[in-house]
């Protein structure tokens, strides 16, 4: 579940996010709909403990992001807009540091960054460097890396952007494949397209 109380981001005088309250209950993919620069990045990183909101709670699950900001990390996946890939670490070695940031240790770690290569389709390219994959696969391997700890709740910013229409139908799949299972899917998007095709509300 999320959950956001009156939050609040002020760059000075200017209002980035002004007062926005909404519940996300588990098994919902919600579509964070707005055209570029109407604060859906801020708010996402306020939500993630990037950037600290003026005022409001932000709640993951039942952790408060500014009181337990690790517990609440450590349920939460993050796929943001512009993500950061260390580009001279294969595919694999990339994932198996992701998991040891959550302090997973062998062999889960590695039957988990085996599954998710599987999933994201990249297995074939599990021992190259980063460097070489396609905007695509760099993208893919973003998600591996945030679903690598499984966490009940994911929260993507603007995920379609630059993706290929497969890669694009197979990340609308697994988002729906997730909410099934019971995680919350908070999506933030400008096209209304992405929205309707693939978010409950």
């Amino acid at each position: 579940m999320i959950q956001l109380i009156e939050l609040n981001k002020y760059y000075g005088k200017l209002a980035a996010v002004n007062g926005l309250s909404l519940e996300v209950p588990a098994g919902e993919i919600f579509g964070f709909l707005g055209p570029n620069g109407a604060g859906k990045t801020t708010t996402i990183r306020t939500m993630m403990g990037i950037l600290k909101p003026t005022s409001g709670q932000i709640l993951l699950g039942t952790y408060d992001v500014l009181k337990e900001p690790e517990k609440a990390k450590a349920i939460a996946g993050f796929i943001p807009d512009r993500p950061f890939i260390y580009e001279k670490l294969s595919g694999r070695e990339f994932l198996e540091f992701a998991g040891k940031l959550h302090r997973m240790e062998s062999p889960r770690l590695g039957h988990r960054v085996a599954a998710l290569l599987e999933l994201l389709e990249l297995s074939p390219w599990k021992d190259e460097l980063v460097e070489s994959y396609s905007h695509g696969m760099k993208q893919r391997l973003v998600v591996c890396a945030a679903l690598i700890h499984e966490p009940r709740i994911l929260i993507v910013d603007e995920p379609m952007v630059g993706m290929d229409p497969k890669g694009a139908r197979t990340l609308k799949d697994l988002f729906r494949a997730l909410a099934r299972q019971g995680a919350t899917v908070f999506l933030s998007t400008h096209s209304i397209g992405v929205a309707e095709e693939i978010c409950d509300r």
